[in-house]
């Protein structure tokens, strides 16, 4: 089982929880902001003595409100990669209709090679319409029928966007015309004629992997055709069960080859542990009721299941028993996060998972010990 570590990067805060202040009166400093852009990459680096796999950041824009304060993993990727060893860099993830694909497949081809190798092509479609729509993009949902429009453009952008990508990245030579991007433009002079081909400088020197969000039924259905791997989060247990076999079932009806157990599929979780299991819940309450005080409002909790397995409504903030419930959130002993975890790996076949140890508002001092004490006293118990 290949164990990643995923941050959002956010600042630290003393007020974190259900109550006031509301997400977006929060406002903070540059001076804070860069202070938890150094604490995020000494956690990328403890990340990589303690022996996990890879390390997850994550893009977003524009917040001000101090919860993810990282616009370009790619960049600060870079320089993790010149601090660390064996560690694989990855992004949770790159959102594509916001990028230029061609600045997106170099900056990433930079990271892959300075790192010798190590960087993860993580991508998604975006949730936020305040950092979509001034960045080019646009954001809806395939259940919002409101949003119908928005959501296939969007849709139309990132497929055509990973297409541009994925010919840049993997080919010595490479053009594409679709409906959204059009590489290279007609009629381009150069040299006493014009250009009909594009060459990516760099493309990646090694293998690397693409790992994208799963959060809808069209996207559960497009991942697998395309044969890249996909991760799941915030699904009741039973929901990810069903598209973790769906994504399998997919994958071989388009290719023709069954997957192995576990096989292009990545679960994330959420962790906290402590010494027991009263105090798990004491100590990751505020930062679970802040976590969804920002992200509800974003439809999130759309995995989530009420009591007799009907969908919950839309919107829906649940409390931290409601997300152990769901066993979206492991909190307990070292122990009990571990029996957790191997439960999951029974069910599913865990051959990549991506563990959420750092809630919105912790101190980094905190993160650090739920760092070691899952590489110390949880990884050792898994199967």
């Amino acid at each position: 089982m290949r164990v990643g570590i995923f941050l959002f990067g956010g600042v630290e805060m003393d007020d974190a929880g259900a109550g006031p202040p509301a997400s977006t009166e929060r406002r903070f400093s540059q001076e804070v902001m860069w202070h938890a852009t150094e604490r995020i990459l000494d956690m990328g680096v403890l990340s990589d003595k303690l022996g996990f796999d890879s390390f997850w950041l994550t893009e977003h824009h524009f917040q001000y409100e101090g919860y993810e304060v990282i616009p370009n993993g790619l960049l600060i990727g870079a320089i993790l990669a010149e601090r660390t060893e064996k560690i694989g860099i990855g992004m949770a993830f790159n959102v594509v209709p916001q990028w230029h694909p061609l600045k997106l497949a170099e900056d990433f081809s930079t990271l892959h090679n300075v790192s010798g190798g190590r960087a993860i092509l993580g991508v998604g479609r975006g949730t936020v319409p305040r950092e979509a729509e001034v960045l080019g993009a646009k954001i809806g949902s395939f259940d919002n029928p409101d949003k119908a429009v928005a959501d296939k453009l969007n849709r139309q952008q990132f497929e055509e966007g990973m297409k541009v990508i994925k010919l840049a990245l993997d080919n010595e030579t490479f053009s594409f015309h679709g409906n959204v991007y059009d590489f290279p433009p007609p009629g381009i002079p150069d040299r006493g004629g014009t250009v009909q081909e594009l060459t990516l400088v760099p493309r990646p020197l090694y293998p690397y992997e693409t790992w994208q969000a799963i959060t809808s039924p069209p996207t559960l259905d497009q991942v697998p055709r395309d044969g890249w791997g996909g991760v799941f989060w915030n699904n009741h247990h039973s929901v990810a069960k069903a598209r973790w076999e769906k994504f399998a079932d997919t994958y071989e009806s388009a290719h023709g080859v069954p997957l192995e157990r576990g096989q292009h599929r990545q679960l994330a979780l959420a962790v906290r542990v402590e010494d027991s299991h009263e105090e798990a819940m004491e100590s990751v309450r505020d930062g679970h009721d802040e976590f969804w005080k920002f992200l509800g409002p974003y439809g999130w909790s759309r995995g989530y299941l009420n009591p007799d397995q009907s969908p919950v409504e839309p919107g829906m903030i649940p409390t931290l028993e409601q997300s152990m419930q769901q066993k979206t959130w492991l909190v307990g002993t070292e122990d009990e996060v571990a029996e957790q975890i191997n439960w999951y790996d029974e069910q599913l076949g865990l051959e990549n998972l991506m563990l959420f140890p750092a809630m919105p508002g912790d101190h980094y001092d905190k993160v650090a010990e739920q760092l070691q004490r899952l590489a110390q006293n949880v990884l050792p118990q898994l199967g």
